[in-house]
Formats: C-alpha cells, structure tokens, sequence
C-alpha cells in the first residue's frame, strides 16, 4: 500500500509539482520564440499559395511549423545563443547536473551546431505545448463547465449531442490530461538532452582536463617545494633547538652556536618561503621555481653537521655542467633524503654518492638503521616527493632496507636532458 501511495504521489509530482511547472514554462519560451519564424513562414507561404479555405488555412499553418524551423537553426549557429539557450535551461529545464549546461558563446562549430539542434528542439516541442495550452485548456475548460452547474450551456450541449451530459466532462478531463502530459513528456525530453546538447563539446571537455591537470600540476610541485625547503629547515631547527636546550647551562659555547645555526637556518627558510609563495601569484603561475642547486650542497652538508649528521660524499666534478632543471631537483631530493635521515635515523652517519654516468645523473643515499623514532603527524609524503620529482623528469627511484636490515638505501636517476 505504501508504494502504490508513493508512485501516485511520483506521478503526481511529475504532472503538476515545481519541476513540471518549471519546464512548463520553458516550453512556453520556447513557443514564444517560435512565433517570429513561424509568421514568417506563414507570410510566405500564403504568398505561394493564396487559396482560401480553412482547411488549407489549417494546413498551411501546420507547414508553417516546419518550415520554420531550419531559420530558427541557422539564426542558432550565432555564437551567444547557446549561452542564452543554457542560462534559460539551467534555471527552467530542472536536469539532473545543471552546472554542466554552459552559459558562455560557442567557441567551435561543434558546439554551434549542437546549440542548432537544441534550438529546434526547444522550439517544436515549445511550439507544440503553447499551441495546446492555449487552445486546449480553455476548450476543456468549457466542456467541463457543464459538470459545474452551467445549465445553459450544457443544454445547447445536450440538445446537439445526446449523452453531452456524461461525455462532455470526460472528453473535457481528457484534453485537460493531455496538454498536462504533453507538457511533462516534452519537459522530460528536453531535460534528458540538455547535457548532451547544451553541455561541454569532447574538446571542450579535453581542453578543460588539461587545465585541470596542469592546475594539479602546479599545486603538486608548490607543496614538493614547501615540503622539501621549509620542511628540511624545520626539521633542522627543531634538533638544533632541542640540542641548545640540553646543554645551555652546561656548555653555553655550543648551545651559543646552536642558536647562530637556528638563526641561519632560519633565514634561509624565509628566503626560499618567500621564493616558493611567489609563485602562487596568477602572473607567475607557469614560471620555473627558482631554488638552490647542486653548487649549494656545500652549504646544505654544513647545516645538517650542526645537527650531529655526518654526510660522507663522493661528489662527481662534472656536476657544475648539469642544466639548472636537473640540478635543482637533484639538490630538492638529497635534500629531502637527508631530512629524512635527521628526522628517522637521528645523528647517524650517511654516505651520499652523486655521479654522472653516461646520459643520467645517480644519486644513491644511504645511512644505518637505527631504533624506531616517532613519526610525526602528517608525514610520510617525503618518498613520494622524490618519486614525483623524479617522475617529472623521465626518471626513476628506488627506496628500502637492506637484505639485512641494517641500512637504508635511497636510489634515485635523473636523465641529464630534463623534460626536453
């Protein structure tokens, strides 16, 4: 009983709730602006064909209907309709995704033509529903009259139809019904094409994915660079601090150093923030990331010396002739690297090879595996940064313990080309 109930209130819904009178007017603007082409055809061909009688005044309406319709599609091929077009369906049409339907001029012929064809079809099918609401409702109106007390009538009626008195009220109820149903079936029709027709064009649909992809793009590169630069100092600055604190009474010399360190780190920091946050300004959004390169190492091995790390190297001398790109990504990945050798293995030592080999650049990162430290909440994105990076420029990397669990290796290559 409960869903017997529930589809007669669907049907009733669908027939005369908000979403049917919506569209219902949407097909009354559809009709309105059928009128213009349609008296033109009706100009026109009552030219042709002068002849009277109303049933050839009935058909030349009719054809008129038709005939209109190819002016009314080549008046759609002008680029503003089909923003006006979707505008008009996304507040009236009531389809499932409005957002989809566009509101701006077609910018390809595709995207004309579809707008051509869902002229038509708003206009025929709004054409068709105005004809029948404005003849069709007040004739059943009339012949319902007779059901509600209109003696008069129902006797001229009765007198030329016997049995008006039954009939008449039905056929009424049934014309009423039909215009009703019309409505919601056209309504309906349009709705179902409007996203297909009024919607993105599959370039439009492509060129809007590769925006997206090179918004993400950005994005991903920006939280790479804030990750691996500020992240580092923190990091950095943090085991300096708690080192300071230790020994700030004992020995005030170191926790003196420290602090010039924290300093130092810390300048460098709002440097390379102050770098990174530029690049989120719009004018600047496709510039390269400028950042310290390789010739910085120097300066970076310092920094995590003061931490209690020592970085064994074995640099290659041809390094300096790298291109700026690959340079700066292999500086952003030892980087990273050895942040996370000071975050998880504390002040253990590390080697760190960087070699020129052939076509690509090899950076091999290792250092021993000491007791479980606490991660941090949040972390974790220090890896898959250096494989993005690495990614992004046609290279690869590897990361893990040893077969005996005693050292942790990071292997990264890098072609000496970059994306060119």
């Amino acid at each position: 009983m409960d869903t017997g109930g529930g589809r007669l209130r669907s049907v009733v819904e669908a027939l005369f709730g908000r979403r049917a009178r919506l569209r219902w007017v949407h097909l009354v603007l559809g009709g309105a602006l059928l009128m213009p082409y349609w008296l033109l055809s009706i100009v026109g061909l009552g030219a042709l064909n002068p002849a009277q009688g109303h049933l050839r005044q009935v058909l030349l309406q009719l054809l008129a209907l038709f005939t209109s319709l190819p002016m009314a599609a080549v008046t759609a091929l002008v680029p503003t309709v089909r923003g006006l077009e979707g505008a008009a369906a996304r507040a009236l049409c009531m389809v499932a995704r409005p957002e989809e339907l566009t509101t701006g001029p077609a910018r390809s012929w595709g995207a004309r033509w579809r707008t051509a064809v869902w002229f038509v079809l708003h206009l025929f099918s709004g054409g068709v529903v105005a004809g029948m609401t404005l003849a069709g409702v007040p004739f059943s109106v009339v012949l319902l009259m007779s059901l509600g007390g209109s003696e008069d009538l129902a006797r001229f009626w009765e007198d030329r139809f016997p049995g008006w008195m039954v009939t008449g009220p039905l056929l009424g109820l049934a014309v009423l019904l039909l215009v009703i149903g019309t409505n919601a079936a056209f309504g309906a029709l349009l709705a179902r094409w409007a996203p297909a027709l009024l919607g993105p064009t599959p370039e439009e649909r492509l060129a809007a994915a590769e925006r997206r992809a090179t918004v993400l793009a950005q994005r991903n590169r920006l939280a790479r660079e804030l990750h691996d630069s500020v992240g580092h100092a923190l990091s950095a600055v943090g085991i300096q601090a708690s080192a300071a604190a230790r020994v700030l009474r004992t020995d005030p010399d170191f926790a003196t150093e420290a602090l010039r360190a924290i300093e130092e780190t810390a300048r460098g920091a709002v440097a390379e923030l102050d770098t990174v946050l530029g690049l989120l300004r719009e004018e600047e959004a496709t510039a390269e990331p400028a950042g310290p390169t390789l010739a910085e190492l120097d300066d970076l091995l310092r920094q995590l010396a003061r931490t209690g790390v020592t970085v064994n190297t074995e640099l290659d001398p041809g390094l300096a002739a790298l291109t700026a790109e690959v340079s700066r990504e292999a500086y952003r990945i030892v980087q990273e690297g050895l942040t996370n050798v000071l975050r998880h293995a504390g002040p253990a030592p590390a080697g760190l090879r960087v070699a020129l080999d052939t076509d690509r650049l090899e950076i091999e990162l290792t250092n021993p595996l000491g007791p479980a430290r606490p991660s941090r909440p949040g972390g974790g994105r220090g890896l898959r940064g250096i494989g993005e990076r690495a990614t992004a420029l046609r290279g690869g990397s590897t990361a893990g313990p040893s077969e005996d669990g005693t050292t942790w290796r990071l292997a990264v290559w890098l072609p000496v080309g970059g994306t060119s």
